[in-house]
């Protein structure tokens, strides 16, 4: 319930009590002043949301739908206007009796947030207009200053990233944010789009599974059209303001499961022609996965280092200066649009194994760009790590309970700094024992057991080093390669698409996990990763599939890993974003790679 409460005497033909109902505040009160207000408020059930609005604002609409509707934010305020949802109601409460006007109780608000761990959030406005005029005249030039404005057009192009990659900025958000707009005036939710964007992704992965040219072409324009809906999503959220949770969460997972599908069908299409291309199809999606896995590896360990983050702005700041370079580098990480483009004209003029080797290619320059530049800024920083970002590192890493056991015997048998080193060696031990001996030998479960010692001792002490970001992304690299290399070397039917099977739901525990950090909600349970086996023992179970079993029986091996950790992983975490009541999130900072 959303209840409004009035403050002052009422202001003969203002339209505010009607803006503020047509923004969801059925319940309008009205007090005195703020003293009177904190008596009215006492009244109130606990649980909604409260706005408390000088009765003289003048301004847009979309200014007290910025301050009063976020549901991102526990508190916000504008001039004039103050908002707390259930989250800050206490902290509202005492704001309000120590406050003696709307500007005073912000900031006492804010420190009473601030002393709980919270923030209030006061939204940038831009051109748009809040103030609190104090008589006629000045009521008159505010009025003027709204009129002077198109709201409109204001709120339209907000709802577009400030930061998104060239052919997202120049194809596709100049029609798709008035599809959103579109879809906000019909009741359409982002999830619905997002949704709708998910089955036309599907239905583009079928038609280039059927390997025909027409096929090829309809695929194409099918994942271009999943891309449109999957901008207007987000534009859709911001343009509305109806973020949520399960939406973040929706938007981030089903990017990738589209890609990934896209994939599968590519290579299915091909083998309707007689190319065999999965080998090709499972290299991109384990490419693609890691270079995630280092940004994300990267931002955790490093967003809350103030200092790290002063040295950052400064290099961009520095390299935007030069115009051209802000789209060459936003260009070059080849983000979510620019690879879809690519993908999507590629499949209509060439075959899918052009496709791929594009893919490959683009993906390996933009991760050797992105990783080299993450650990130059690491080496140049002095910030010390958070005691978060330990927490989101080692949970990033999923150490299952082998590597555990070891880690507990090998504490502080490394030197600091030498995680990395050791985890590089594990993975280069396992992979290149399953890629130069011979198959069927016994050496790679050899090199899978000093995967796992190294694994194991990779993290055995906090990982406050430097460069100990590395760590996760690196164990990435060993249990998708291993998969990969395991399957391509195999003479088994079927091997490759099951390993791409089991590097996809692996994968998809992975993303989620990043996600709940991402989303303030802490990682995945304990028990997960256990039941999983971690990436330790998934690797040790898979090298040991493929020395001991062979043939068909790896197939059924990787087939039985991969329905396992899929239905472990999908269940709980359906469950877990569902039923969290974790906060609102939605990704800002631009367009995912």
């Amino acid at each position: 319930m959303r209840t409004a409460i009035l403050i002052g005497p009422s202001v003969p033909e203002s339209p505010l009590e009607g803006d503020l109902r047509a923004l969801g505040y059925d319940e309008i009160r009205t007090a005195a002043d703020v003293a009177d207000a904190a008596t009215v408020l006492a009244l109130l059930p606990e649980a909604g949301s409260v706005a408390l609005v000088d009765s003289r604002f003048t301004g847009h609409t979309h200014s007290l739908r910025l301050a009063l509707t976020d549901p991102r934010w526990t508190a916000s305020a504008v001039p004039g206007a103050v908002a707390a949802h259930t989250g800050a109601r206490a902290a509202l409460a005492r704001a309000t009796m120590r406050s003696h006007d709307l500007d005073a109780l912000a900031v006492q608000l804010d420190t009473q947030l601030q002393a709980d761990g919270d923030r209030l959030v006061r939204p940038e406005l831009g051109s748009l207009v809040a103030e609190v005029p104090q008589d006629a005249a000045g009521r008159r030039k505010a009025e003027d200053a709204v009129a002077a404005v198109d709201e409109e057009k204001v709120r339209l192009n907000s709802a577009v990233k400030s930061r998104d990659g060239f052919f997202t900025t120049f194809f596709i958000s100049p029609y798709s944010k008035y599809l959103a707009r579109w879809c906000a005036r019909r009741g359409l939710t982002p999830n619905q789009v997002t949704t709708a964007s998910l089955l036309t992704a599907l239905i583009a992965a079928g038609c280039a599974a059927t390997g025909t040219r027409p096929g090829y072409i309809a695929a194409a324009v099918l994942l271009i059209l999943s891309f449109v809906l999957d901008c207007t999503d987000g534009q859709l959220a911001r343009y509305s303001l109806r973020y949520s949770t399960l939406g973040a969460w929706l938007d981030a997972t089903f990017d990738r499961a589209k890609e990934y599908a896209f994939y599968a069908g590519l290579a299915l299409g091909a083998a309707r022609n007689g190319d065999d291309v999965w080998a090709l199809a499972l290299g991109a999606m384990v490419l693609q996965t890691c270079r995630h896995m280092v940004d994300f590896a990267f931002i955790e360990a490093n967003q809350d280092a103030s200092g790290n983050a002063r040295t950052n702005a400064a290099i961009s700041a520095r390299l935007d200066s030069v115009g051209w370079t802000v789209w060459v580098r936003r260009m070059i990480v080849l983000p979510i649009g620019e690879r879809w483009a690519m993908i999507a004209v590629l499949t209509a003029l060439t075959t899918p194994r052009i496709v791929f080797y594009a893919l490959l290619a683009g993906c390996a320059l933009a991760a050797l760009y992105t990783t080299a530049g993450r650990v130059l800024r690491s080496l140049r920083t002095r910030d010390s790590r958070t005691d978060r970002a330990v927490q989101a590192l080692a949970a990033l890493a999923d150490t299952g309970p082998l590597a555990e056991g070891v880690a507990a015997l090998g504490r502080g048998r490394l030197p600091a700094g030498a995680g990395p080193v050791a985890a590089a060696i594990g993975g280069l031990a396992v992979i290149g024992t399953a890629l130069f001996t011979p198959a069927g030998s016994r050496w790679p479960l050899i090199g899978a057991l000093v995967y796992v010692v190294a694994s194991g001792l990779a993290v055995a002490r906090p990982l406050t080093g430097r460069l100990d970001w590395l760590i996760p992304p690196v164990f990435r690299v060993a249990e998708y390669t291993t998969f990969l290399v395991l399957a391509a070397r195999s003479d088994a039917d079927g091997a490759l698409p099951a390993a791409f099977g089991l590097v996809a739901a692996v994968a998809y525990h992975h993303y989620d996990t990043e996600y709940r950090i991402r989303g303030g909600a802490g990682a995945a349970a304990p028990w997960l990763v256990r039941a999983t086996g971690g990436h330790d023992g998934r690797t040790l179970v898979a090298v040991a599939a493929a020395a001991l079993l062979g043939g068909a029986d790896l197939t059924l091996a990787l087939t039985a890993v991969a329905l396992v950790v899929a239905v472990l992983v999908l269940v709980e975490s359906i469950r877990f974003w569902v039923s969290s009541g974790a906060p609102a999130v939605h990704e800002e900072s631009g367009e995912p790679a």
